[in-house]
């Protein structure tokens, strides 16, 4: 697909689609802007419509991000913390266990430029825990309660915290390094279940009640919470 790149709102993902009459911005779930095109509509209305409506995109890229506050000493993930230090050029980078917010003094957290920086290094940092840590704990519960799995894949543009396809790929959501490890365990549990049955049927549920007796609270939980970075 094609990309423009915006001197404030970084990069612009553009569809074409048969069903779109005009040109359309929207924030995708990773947070950024994504434009819809007629099939036959220049590049250039997606540019004169940013240009034209940048007031009104950083209002939507707030309202998208209104979930997310970053603040000074949060954790991020199992083992990071954010960090913020005065500088004179706004920029994120990563150190040991720190997110570092170098922020400028006429730059804040609620930006959304900055907040699109702090979120870029957030998803890094959460795909390097996930890698890290998910795979061997899928590996541990898989080996301890006999089930088989293909292969794991990673994702953070999802709404969902996992699935299983059919042939036993498992899709883990990195935003689950969020969560506390019982609720992490619950989802690895859940996804794995479906290697056996490939539904919601009372059997699933029993293969999930027989490692997590209480089940029915932890899934109550995590619907109180989100699946986004």
């Amino acid at each position: 697909m094609p990309v423009i790149k915006d001197p404030e709102f970084g990069k612009i993902t553009i569809r074409r689609s048969a069903n779109a009459s005009q040109v359309k911005l929207r924030v995708a779930s990773d947070g950024k802007l994504r434009a819809s095109l007629p099939l036959y509509a220049p590049l250039f209305l997606v540019k004169r419509l940013v240009k034209s409506s940048r007031a009104e995109i950083r209002d939507l890229l707030k309202r998208s991000d209104s979930g997310t506050k970053y603040e000074p000493g949060m954790e991020v993930g199992k083992s990071h913390t954010l960090i913020v230090k005065p500088t004179a050029t706004t920029k994120v980078t990563r150190s040991k266990n720190q997110i570092i917010v170098h922020l400028a003094e006429q730059d804040s957290l609620d930006d959304p430029e900055v907040v699109r920086l702090i979120k870029d290094m957030v998803i890094k940092v959460l795909r390097r825990e996930a890698k890290g840590f998910l795979p061997r704990r899928v590996k541990y519960i898989a080996d301890k309660y006999g089930f088989e799995y293909q292969t794991i894949r990673f994702s953070h543009a999802s709404s969902r915290w996992g699935s299983c396809s059919s042939k036993g790929t498992l899709s883990l959501n990195i935003a689950l390094m969020k969560l506390p490890f019982e609720l992490i365990d619950y989802v690895l549990v859940h996804e794995l279940a479906h290697t056996k049955q490939m539904n919601h049927s009372p059997e699933f549920w029993a293969i999930v009640e027989a490692i997590l007796p209480d089940y029915k609270e932890l899934r109550k939980v995590i619907k109180t919470q989100t699946p986004s970075v």
